[in-house]
C-alpha cells in the first residue's frame, strides 16, 4: 500500500506540473467566466443555455485533462526509461498501473472541482436578461478575492521557496475557491445571511458529479491504451471512443436487439450519454439521487474492467 500511494502521489504531482494541465484549466475558467455574457442574446431561456454551456465546458475540460494526463502517464515512463528504475524495486506491474490511474484521477478530480466552483459561481450570477437586472457583486467579489490571493501567494512561494508557480496556484486556488463557495452558500446577492437564496441547484451539482465519472472512465481507457501503445495512438483511440460514446444509443442501441455487432459494441464502448443531463435541464425535471448512484456503479464497474485488461496487457509488455 505504501508503494501504491507513493507512486500515485508522484503521478499526481507530475500531472499538476504539466503545462497542458494548467492551460486547460485556465481556458475553462475563462470560458466559464464569460459564459453569462455569451448566453444573454438567445431567444429562449438564457439561464438554461448558460447551464448547458457551462456543463459542456466542464465536460470538454475534464475530457482533455484526462486524455492528455493519462496518455503520458505510462508511455513517458517507458520512453524515458524511468520505469526500469521503478520496476527494479519491489513494485509489481499491477501496482504500477493502479497507482498511475489513481494519481491521474486525483489530478482530474482537483481540476474538475475548481471548474465546478467556477460553474456554480457563473450560474449563481446568472444572465442579465433585462436592463433592470443587477450584477451579483457577492459572486464577483468572491471570485476576485480568489484570483488575487491565489496569484499573490503563488508568486510569493515561487520567489521565496522556489515552488512551481502553476502547481502551487492550482492547489491554493482550490483552497480559496472552497472558502469562497462556503461564503456564497450563506450570503445572498444583497450581502445578507440567507442560505435559502444561495442560488445553488442540486441538479447542477449532480451534473458535475456525472461528468466527473465520465472523465474517470476516460482516464481508465487512456491508461489502458498507454500501457500498450504510444501517445499518438492513445490520444486517437480515446477521442474516437469518446465520440462513439456520445452517440452510443444511436450507433449501437437501436440495433442491439437484432445485430450481434451492435450488442458487442454497446458493451465495449462506454455509454457517455448517461453522464449528460442536458434534457433534464431543458425540461426542468429533476435527476433523482438513485440515478446518480446507479451511474456511479456503472462507471466503477467499467473502469475496473478496463484496468483489469490494462494490467493483463502490461504484464507482457517489454519495457527495457
Amino acid at each position: 500500500m505504501n508503494r501504491l500511494l507513493a507512486l500515485a502521489k508522484n503521478t499526481f504531482i507530475e500531472t499538476l506540473r504539466q503545462p497542458v494541465y494548467s492551460i486547460i484549466i485556465v481556458t475553462a475558467l475563462l470560458l466559464l467566466s464569460i459564459s453569462p455574457s455569451l448566453t444573454m442574446y438567445t431567444m429562449s431561456d438564457d439561464n438554461k443555455l448558460l447551464r448547458e454551456i457551462g456543463l459542456s465546458t466542464l465536460f470538454l475540460a475534464g475530457l482533455f485533462i484526462a486524455i492528455f494526463s493519462a496518455s503520458g502517464a505510462v508511455t513517458e515512463e517507458i520512453e524515458n526509461k524511468t520505469i526500469l528504475t521503478v520496476l527494479s524495486k519491489p513494485v509489481q506491474r499491477p501496482t504500477f498501473i493502479i497507482a498511475k490511474f489513481l494519481g491521474v484521477c486525483a489530478a482530474v478530480i482537483l481540476a474538475h472541482y475548481i471548474c465546478t466552483v467556477a460553474l456554480l459561481m457563473a450560474i449563481r450570477h446568472g444572465v442579465l436578461e433585462t436592463a433592470s437586472d443587477l450584477h451579483d457583486w457577492t459572486v464577483i467579489a468572491a471570485a476576485a478575492a480568489v484570483i488575487i490571493l491565489t496569484f499573490l501567494l503563488s508568486a510569493f512561494f515561487n520567489y521565496v521557496y522556489g515552488w512551481r508557480f502553476t502547481a502551487t496556484a492550482i492547489v491554493l486556488g482550490s483552497i480559496f475557491a472552497t472558502l469562497a463557495m462556503i461564503f456564497l452558500l450563506f450570503i445572498d446577492p444583497n450581502w445578507q445571511f440567507n442560505p435559502h437564496e444561495n442560488g445553488i441547484n442540486a441538479l447542477d451539482v449532480y451534473g458535475s458529479v456525472l461528468l466527473l465519472l465520465a472523465a474517470i472512465v476516460i482516464v481508465a481507457l487512456a491508461v489502458a491504451f498507454s500501457a500498450r501503445f504510444n501517445i499518438i495512438i492513445t490520444l486517437s483511440a480515446c477521442l474516437g471512443i469518446f465520440l462513439l460514446g456520445l452517440i452510443s444509443d444511436y450507433t449501437f442501441g437501436r440495433f442491439a436487439e437484432t445485430h450481434i455487432w451492435a450488442k458487442i459494441g454497446r458493451f465495449l464502448v462506454p455509454n457517455l450519454q448517461i453522464f449528460w443531463i442536458s434534457d433534464a435541464i431543458y425540461e426542468g425535471s429533476q435527476v433523482p439521487l438513485k440515478y446518480v448512484i446507479i451511474t456511479v456503479g456503472y462507471a466503477f464497474c467499467y473502469s475496473a474492467a478496463i484496468l483489469s485488461i490494462a494490467i493483463a496487457v502490461f504484464q507482457r509488455r517489454q519495457v527495457g
